[in-house]
């Protein structure tokens, strides 16, 4: 499932976007999310909560594909 999010600033830092597309239900909740593992960014895995996502990126989490724009 591929999911389009438009972003109007520079950039995004991973565990805010996960709040804003509802995969995280508080701050808490997204870093264990990231630390898990269970967080790829552009097809790696990413450990970083604060890694700045821009447009282009692909941010795969449960089975989802999120393309920032």
């Amino acid at each position: 499932m591929v999911k389009k999010v438009s972003i109007k600033e520079d950039y995004i830092k991973l565990d805010s976007l996960l709040k804003f597309i509802g995969e995280a239900a508080t701050g808490g909740h997204a870093k264990i999310l990231i630390s898990n593992g269970e967080v790829k960014v552009n097809n790696e895995v990413c450990l970083m909560r604060g890694k700045k996502i821009r447009k282009g990126d692909k941010v795969q989490i449960n089975l989802k594909e999120i393309i920032i724009e």
